[in-house]
């Protein structure tokens, strides 16, 4: 029986797809963004979080551990060299400074926790979001999960980052309603610099997906410094113009997965950046809107 590895499900989500719906987050990216939002989804494996500010020193982890990777003179806490990821520490830590990070559903088990909602989605026409991560890395469970979803009446999206091969997403369009695609940048060299990884995958799976009418919202995430130079946001502008879509989602960044990257352990490393201004996303909604593509500013 095939399973996801789920690091966060968070309810009452009014900025991922329409009305109010449920936010399913799947382990894996194979992206590196350098302002990642979810730095504890990158990895395809659990992980243990350490959370420095919850911790009470009762050193029953320490107690527990059967690898030794417990260390209370290193800040850290934790030998990642030696942690297996058991999870037996997170569950005698009752001050919650340790937390698995992932935990495997089978697709029966993720309706039921989605089930729990549905009044909402009733009321407000929303549904299921799901996330990441990079949820395509967990194609396989999402045949199995989505028509589920789909048989119990509930609206479908899904958030990527467009680095997969079609083939994958090819067999869930049927079951899906929605697909909030990522476009960070069109120049090749940047799109490298930013993520890790080359874009030509994600630009035509994402031209695939506009010649054949799939209902897509493009989005794009205002970096300061990064994705937010005119240059780049030229080049986008005329990527859509070009491709014939007429709206973009700016997505403003937010400092939020920084305080992250600590309890984890990350190699990312806080970019130190500010939220951009009011004034910054007038300013780019204006070149957008000068090309003839309509903007909205938020999910």
């Amino acid at each position: 029986m095939r399973k996801a590895l789920i690091f966060d499900i968070q309810r009452f989500s009014i900025h991922d797809g329409p009305g109010i719906r449920t936010l399913i987050f799947l382990k894996g990216c194979p992206l590196r963004c350098l302002w990642c939002q979810n730095p504890e989804g990158i990895n395809p494996l659990p992980e243990i979080g350490f959370y420095a500010r919850f911790c009470i020193g009762c050193r029953e982890c320490e107690r527990v551990c059967p690898e030794g990777a417990i260390v209370f003179e290193s800040g850290k806490r934790i030998l990642r060299s030696k942690c297996t990821r058991c999870g037996i520490c997170t569950d005698v830590c009752y001050a919650g400074a340790l937390r698995l990070i992932g935990k495997l559903y089978t697709a029966e088990e993720l309706l039921a926790e989605v089930r729990r909602d549905s009044a909402f989605y009733e009321a407000s026409g929303g549904g299921i979001t799901l996330s990441g991560g990079e949820p395509m890395l967990q194609a396989s469970f999402l045949s199995d999960f989505l028509p589920l979803c789909k048989e119990a009446g509930f609206h479908t999206a899904i958030e990527t980052s467009g680095y997969f091969p079609y083939e994958k997403l090819e067999m869930l369009l049927p079951s899906l309603d929605l697909i909030l695609y990522d476009l960070k940048a069109v120049n090749p060299s940047l799109h490298r610099q930013l993520t890790g990884r080359d874009n030509a995958l994600i630009l035509t799976n994402l031209r695939h997906l506009i010649e054949i009418g799939a209902p897509l919202i493009i989005r794009m995430p205002i970096i300061p410094t990064l994705t937010a130079m005119h240059e780049n946001l030229k080049e986008v502008s005329n990527f859509l113009k070009e491709n014939g879509i007429r709206e973009i989602h700016l997505l403003p960044y937010h400092p939020l997965g920084e305080s992250k990257l600590e309890a984890i352990d990350s190699p990312l490393r806080p970019l130190g950046l500010s939220r951009p201004s009011e004034e910054e996303l007038a300013k780019i909604t204006a070149l957008f809107e000068r090309e003839g593509v309509e903007v909205r500013i938020g999910g």
